[in-house]
């Protein structure tokens, strides 16, 4: 319990740092592989806001349900992905979602990350 309150507590620092996205869990699992857990969440990046410069400790896949947005990722060309496509960021990969369009981007994002760890962690 105390792992998971750390996690959350984590998330939760790196939305008040960027009021424009909201992360809410929908299910948090272990998995087969040992140390790992799979996080399902519901994304949302208000227009003309971003996620901010972050890592994970593990994969994010995520899908458009809603929206535009460009998907930044460190040492990789500028990705842009609409409504019914998906991206994946590798684990430890600084990057950054941004939503220059004019209505929310709503994501279902799946986070395979080490137990224990936080969820997200602002990056330079």
């Amino acid at each position: 319990m105390k792992i998971l309150a750390l996690s959350l507590a984590a998330a939760a620092l790196l939305c008040a740092q960027n009021p424009g996205i909201k992360r809410t869990i929908v299910q948090k699992k272990d998995i087969s592989v040992p140390g790992r857990e799979a996080v399902v969440a519901k994304v949302e990046i208000a227009p003309g806001s971003s996620a901010g410069r972050h890592t994970h400790a593990g994969e994010e896949i995520s899908y458009v349900m809603a929206g535009e947005l460009e998907v930044l990722v460190e040492g990789e060309p500028p990705l842009h992905v609409k409504t019914g496509e998906a991206f994946q960021i590798p684990a430890g990969a600084k990057h950054d979602a941004q939503n220059k369009g004019t209505v929310p981007v709503q994501l279902a994002a799946v986070y395979v990350v080490e137990k224990g760890k936080p969820l997200a962690t602002p990056a330079p």
